[in-house]
């Protein structure tokens, strides 16, 4: 069953931004491809969330390697391959978890 549309969201555009858009659509009604546009738009994670899911990754994996050859563990392909599986898995939620808020606190204020 399909879900009736009742909300409307518009904008004005100069001529060269209705163009890009256009381009962008390629071939797509404006409005079709607008709305998708929109809603991948705020269903994906934000930049900051992004790189810092990168940044923990790298790090764990810096530190995997690190301690394997400390310990004197090969460091394998095959090793290497399950390790940047799992630290793939779990990157945005860890970067989720450091960046959420703690308990107690004000977002965006340091205490």
């Amino acid at each position: 069953m399909s879900v009736l549309k009742t909300k409307c969201l518009s904008t004005k555009l100069t001529a060269d931004e209705w163009a890009t858009v256009a381009r962008a659509a390629a071939g797509q009604p404006l409005s079709a491809w607008a709305r998708t546009t929109l809603l991948d738009a705020a269903a994906a994670p934000p930049a900051d969330q992004i790189l810092l899911a990168e940044i923990l990754a790298l790090r764990a994996l810096v530190l995997h390697i690190q301690v394997a050859v400390h310990n004197g563990d090969p460091v394998t392909l095959e090793h290497l391959h399950r390790l940047m599986a799992r630290v793939d898995a779990d990157k945005i939620q860890h970067a989720r978890e450091r960046l959420a808020p703690a308990p107690g606190t004000i977002p965006g204020r340091i205490r």
